[in-house]
């Protein structure tokens, strides 16, 4: 059995395009984030939220990346700054978006565009294997 360092492992998975794995160090960023998402399950605090998005967030100790990111409801970037889409979703049901239609502003595409490519089986994983283009 070769064994291979935990870092480089983990550094692997960056490189798959357009895809972020949840690792213990995305968690542990994300671990406010991720709680603030999940307190919109209580329908008392997404009144608060609907009520005053900023006022709410400040009582979550979130950085102002992780802020920025969801008062832009840019998903990807939430992503990246550690948080769990099951949670994030939290989010944009609280909006009243389906998961489908937040998935879609993920991928540059309008909500009709990303359903049709799903329909017809997804996206090809040619060209999509590698962000640094080794295969």
């Amino acid at each position: 059995m070769i064994e291979q360092d935990i870092h480089e492992y983990l550094a692997e998975l960056e490189d798959i395009p357009g895809t972020r794995i949840f690792t213990a160090s995305r968690a542990r960023r994300g671990y406010h984030l991720n709680q603030f998402a999940m307190s919109l399950m209580d329908a008392e605090n997404r009144d608060r939220w609907k009520a005053g998005e900023e006022a709410y967030l400040s009582e979550w100790p979130i950085t102002g990346e992780q802020r920025q990111a969801v008062l832009d409801r840019d998903y990807n970037r939430m992503l990246d700054l550690g948080g769990n889409i099951y949670f994030l979703s939290k989010i944009f049901s609280t909006d009243g978006i389906s998961f489908a239609e937040a998935v879609s502003t993920m991928t540059n595409m309008s909500f009709p565009e990303y359903r049709d490519m799903m329909m017809r089986g997804g996206r090809s994983a040619e060209g999509n294997r590698s962000i640094k283009g080794d295969y």
